[in-house]
Order: C-alpha cells, then sequence, then structure tokens
C-alpha cells in the first residue's frame, strides 16, 4: 500500500510539474515571427517603422521595452495596449488604428517574459498588473488623459490592475479570463487528463514562483468600488476562453458596458469585423470624453 501511494504522489508531482512549466513557460513568439504574422493577417496594421522606442518602468526596478505611436495631430490623451499570452508589442498594433482614428496616441510594450525582454515566468495577470500599475504612472506624467486597451492576458492583466486604483480615463477588456484555473482544467479536461492535475501545479508554481493559480483571478480586482469606465468585448464564438468570462467580470463593476462580436473566435474580434469593433469602442470612449467635459 505504501509503495502505491508513494508512486501516486510522485505521479502527482511529476505531472504537477510539467503542467507548471508548460503553463508558465510555453513558447513565446519572437518580434519577427509577430511581425510577419501581422503583416500576413492585418490589412489595416500601422506603419511599424513610426514606432518610437521607450524604455518603460516595470514593478521591481524592472524595465520593458515600449513604443509609442503617434496619431499625427494634438492627441486628447495616449492608450496604453497590452498584447496577449506569447505574443509581443507587434500584436497590439491591431487596435492601434482604432484610437488612433479617434485622435489618441498609443504605447504598446512587451510584456514580462515576452518579446524582447528576458525569458521569465508569466503569473497570467499578477505580476503583470503591476508592471502595468508602473506604466500608467509613467504615462500620466505626460498626458492627463490615459485609456487601457487589452486583449486575452492583456485584457485580465487591465481589469487585474483595477485593484491599484490607477488613474484612467477608460478601459477595454478583449476576451480576458477573469479565472486562470478554468482554463487549465479545459485544457486538461480536453487531454483526457484528470484536472485536479491543475491543483498540483498550482502548488508547485507557488512554491517556486511565490504566486498560484488562486491568485490569477483578475475578477478578485473588480466591484462597486471600480471607477474607471469599462468596457468588456469577446468573441461570439470564443471556445477557448468563454465570453462568460467577460459577462462575469462586466456584472462585477456596475455600469460598465458587454459587447459580443458574431462569428469571431479568440483574440479575432477586431480582425473579424473591424467597422463593428470600432463603433463599439468609438461609442464607449466618446461618452467618457462627454463625461470628462
Amino acid at each position: 500500500m505504501l509503495w502505491f501511494l508513494s508512486a501516486a504522489l510522485f505521479l502527482f508531482i511529476l505531472f504537477g510539474a510539467a503542467l507548471c512549466r508548460h503553463a508558465l513557460y510555453g513558447r513565446r513568439q519572437t518580434v519577427p515571427e509577430s511581425v510577419a504574422w501581422a503583416n500576413e493577417h492585418v490589412p489595416f496594421l500601422p506603419d511599424i517603422a513610426a514606432l518610437e522606442p521607450v524604455t518603460l518602468p516595470g514593478a521591481d526596478q524592472s524595465a520593458l521595452p515600449g513604443y509609442f505611436l503617434r496619431c499625427g495631430k494634438p492627441a486628447k490623451g495616449c492608450v496604453i495596449i497590452t498584447h496577449g499570452y506569447t505574443d509581443t508589442h507587434i500584436g497590439a498594433l491591431k487596435y492601434a488604428k482604432v484610437y488612433l482614428d479617434l485622435g489618441y496616441d498609443c504605447l504598446v510594450y512587451d510584456l514580462r517574459g515576452h518579446g524582447d525582454n528576458p525569458r521569465e515566468a508569466c503569473t497570467y495577470s499578477v505580476r503583470e498588473s503591476a508592471d502595468l500599475d508602473a506604466i500608467i504612472r509613467f504615462v500620466r506624467e505626460r498626458t492627463p488623459v490615459v485609456g487601457l486597451h487589452g486583449e486575452s492576458l492583456g485584457a485580465a492583466t487591465v481589469a487585474a490592475v483595477m485593484k491599484y486604483r490607477p488613474d484612467a480615463a477608460f478601459a477595454v477588456c478583449d476576451c480576458g479570463f477573469c479565472d486562470i484555473m478554468p482554463i487549465f482544467e479545459n485544457g486538461l479536461k480536453a487531454m483526457h487528463l484528470p484536472a485536479f492535475f491543475v491543483h498540483a501545479a498550482s502548488l508547485i508554481t507557488w512554491l517556486f514562483h511565490g504566486v498560484s493559480f488562486e491568485e490569477m483571478r483578475p475578477l478578485d480586482a473588480l466591484g462597486p468600488e471600480v471607477r474607471v469606465p469599462m468596457l468588456f468585448i469577446h468573441g461570439e464564438d470564443d471556445t477557448f476562453i468563454s465570453p462568460e468570462h467577460s459577462r462575469r467580470m462586466c456584472r462585477a463593476v456596475p455600469g460598465s458596458r458587454m459587447a459580443l462580436i458574431p462569428g469571431a473566435g479568440h483574440a479575432a474580434s477586431v480582425l473579424t469585423d473591424f467597422d463593428a469593433y470600432a463603433r463599439v469602442v468609438g461609442e464607449f470612449v466618446r461618452d467618457t470624453e462627454k463625461r470628462r467635459n
């Protein structure tokens, strides 16, 4: 009996460690790979050569590579766009035209562990939101109006940064998760593996990285105390992160908005129907401008 328990514990730890490594250190795109993908799939991609490099402050004295993109006229403010998991700042550029057309400069950057940053564990909005809070304060020193936009992990990061009570004019969260645990559990079920292995991975992640999967829950940063106007967008056909994640976050913030893009899968809403996407975001941003004025 003892050998059986020992073997079961060994397998529990082994699978947990494998899942931990896969979840936190999955293969990331290089910047050239992101550029190639964007050139092929984004017909409204802005001129990459026009990007102005800037070194951004992150949490814990870290530094992140960022890039400004100017709207070509006196700007109303600056929108910080945060990309998704495995992507780079280039992936965030597919949202830039929406804001450039509205009269806002844009700032894109590489999340920690992504793009041109040194490789490190992804904490699915925990440390990423602390970085974003530092970036918001950096940008606020240069313009009084700062907007936020995030895709997938970036959207979760935008939601999670609300725990820092950022001085932001508005926030748009596209296909974000409200809780990472169900995403990992569904992934295991799809591979016909027991979902409880996610708890082993969470324990190992906590032991080696100081943060558990249970903490990777942006929903906990949201509530009636959030004063930043928020818009949640989700592809109606997203099977990777269910639209219910956005619905739950929207319900948590009184007065926030929710928009579904028909026919869009994960992180594809702006590519599926750019006009509808720009209309939804434009109406939301213009409403926040009226409130400020």
